[in-house]
């Protein structure tokens, strides 16, 4: 009988899976894609509507791993008609650009279609559902049952061999839950209704900065004055226009820097040492792990590690530290003068020996996380994380102007609210009140910009999977004591099984974003979709290939995709 695999969402990350899946060259099965969009491939952070065309993606080309073809030479095949429709000009295809988040979502299409034909050609039998949501998953004797809604029909169980469940961000529909109070900034459609006014947004990485320019360009334009300089020009009418980000450090993000594409290598904080560490030390591993980065650090970077003094810092030493010299600034200042040093290190093609260090080991130390206790996940948490999140976080140049444009202009303005303030959105008025030092400051719209957060098993979205027990909670250790124990989101293995006797390991595999972040933190990105899928992908046709063995195959008919 020839097996079947479902893919419940049809994103990057699917993207991805399929195509290591593919590259295995497993012989004929049934692949079926349901997507409660329009169309598959787009995905939401990368879909028009949901994303305003001045969005910036904060991947650089170079970066993003190809699929049947590398972005950059996907876009010198397009016409110029086709570029100008995708908001850039061919002198601005370069492997280091940064490029629209709307241009990443039509990559992404064009490479999954491709991806569909060439498994039609090879005998996989496709089906692509699209407006099609999947409302509950449910594990049986023979295999995982599907209930689909089709839109605009009734809901129907289909049954599957394998599923993967790649549902990505989750974020409401419709942002505003309450008036003038946004949960995200999500589709930017709606947040370009918002009136000219006071608008509080808590947050300031990318996310923060999507809302921004967003705002940005419903209400002005950005512009070059006559020495090239980045300018935002106000539209009429739109005095009242302001826009505050609320940061606990009062930070805006870093400009992207320069370094090497592959990575080098690390010498000292390797996979293998995170690993030794776990299996010989699993009691103090985090302090050991700070050991390890330290060494690893001044050995990129002497000069850095003598200015900090990083030999005798602990770990929460050198994370307040890591930040104390931005927090004394003007965020706007710094961001001018950061900016400047990495568009001169770009010139050079010079790399930051500190920064590219920490770069590095954000997936490495990753590898310590499901083994911390719950005291040391909440320390690693509150001062390890936020620095490598800093580090990798970096935005594209043309973020940072855009930011100083709005400042400038009298548009934009960073506060920084510490660890003891409180949003009140459920007041009489509109929007939120910011509760800070006995002050309160309203503000009529309010919108939440923080990005996507873990979350734990009760929101997950499919709750037969709940109900039978397959995906639960990471348990509290017992050091959490009667403290209330941190999210560490569901269990799952290093090949994202949810970990249960009660469901064969190959038949369900959980790539959804929110409920896998507490074990994979850092997990954000294409990359990470690319690392996901090529795990999940080698598990896949690894156990097509053991429910066949040593039996030969006959030629399947290819069976046309509805492909949207």
């Amino acid at each position: 009988m020839t097996r079947s695999v479902a893919f419940v969402g049809a994103g990057p990350t699917t993207i991805y899976t399929l195509r290591a899946l593919l590259q295995e060259q497993v012989g004929p099965f049934e692949l079926t894609l349901f997507e409660k969009q329009a169309s598959v491939g787009r995905g939401t952070p990368y879909r028009p509507g949901w994303n305003d065309p001045a969005m910036l993606s904060n991947i650089a080309s170079v970066e993003i791993p190809p699929l049947e073809e590398p972005l950059v030479e996907w876009l010198d095949r397009q016409s110029n008609e086709r570029l100008v429709e995708l908001h850039i000009s061919r002198e601005q295809i370069d492997d280091r650009a940064f490029y629209p988040r709307v241009l990443l979502g039509e990559y992404f299409y064009d490479q999954l279609h491709a991806m569909l034909e060439r498994a039609m050609r090879s005998g996989v039998v496709v089906d692509v559902r699209t407006r099609c949501e999947v409302v509950d998953a449910i594990s049986t004797d023979d295999g995982m049952t599907l209930l689909v809604r089709p839109e605009g029909g009734s809901i129907f169980e289909a049954r599957f061999d394998h599923v993967v469940l790649a549902t990505g961000h989750q974020w409401p529909d419709q942002p505003e839950v309450r008036p003038g109070y946004f949960l995200s900034p999500w589709p930017a459609s709606e947040i370009e209704k918002i009136p000219a006014c006071r608008i509080g947004i808590r947050g300031s990485s990318l996310t923060a900065i999507d809302a921004a320019v967003a705002l940005a360009v419903s209400h002005g334009e950005f512009v070059e004055d006559r020495e090239g300089e980045l300018v935002y020009e106000p539209g009429a009418d739109t005095d009242s226009f302001h826009m505050t980000m609320l940061s606990r450090k009062g930070l805006l993000p870093e400009a992207d820097f320069y370094f090497p594409i592959p990575y080098e290598p690390l010498a000292i904080c390797t996979d293998q040492a995170i690993d030794s560490l776990i299996a010989t030390q699993p009691q103090d591993s985090l302090d050991h792990a700070f050991g390890l980065f330290k060494e690893e650090l001044a050995a990129a970077d002497s000069a850095y590690a003598r200015q900090v003094g990083l030999e005798h810092l602990s770990m929460e030493e050198f994370c307040d530290g890591y930040f104390a010299e931005r927090m004394a600034a003007d965020p706007f200042v710094w961001a001018e003068r950061n900016l400047a040093e990495a568009q001169v290190n770009y010139q050079a093609s010079r790399t930051v020996g500190w920064r590219y260090a920490i770069l590095r080991m954000h997936e490495v130390i990753q590898r310590l996380i499901p083994s911390l206790d719950d005291a040391d996940f909440r320390r690693f948490s509150r001062f390890f994380k936020p620095v490598f999140v800093d580090d990798y976080a970096t935005v594209p140049h043309e973020s940072i102007k855009r930011m100083l444009a709005l400042h400038k202009a009298g548009k934009l303005d960073v506060m920084r609210v510490g660890e003891d303030y409180r949003i009140d959105s459920y007041a009489a008025e509109s929007g939120a009140v910011l509760h800070l030092d006995g002050d309160e400051i309203h503000f009529p719209v309010f919108i939440e910009a923080t990005g996507q957060r873990a979350l734990p098993a009760k929101d997950f979205p499919f709750a037969s999977l709940r109900e039978q027990g397959i995906v639960r909670d990471v348990a509290a250790s017992p050091s959490a004591g009667s403290s209330r124990p941190p999210s560490r989101g569901i269990v799952v293995d290093d090949q994202f099984h949810p970990i249960s006797p009660d469901i064969p390991t190959d038949q369900l595999f959980c790539l959804s974003l929110p409920f896998i972040m507490g074990r994979h933190p850092f997990i954000q990105g294409i990359t990470s979709s690319c690392e996901m899928g090529r795990i999940v992908g080698a598990e896949l046709a690894a156990a097509l290939a053991r429910e066949r063995p040593g039996t030969l195959v006959p030629a399947i008919q290819t069976k046309s995709a509805a492909v949207s």
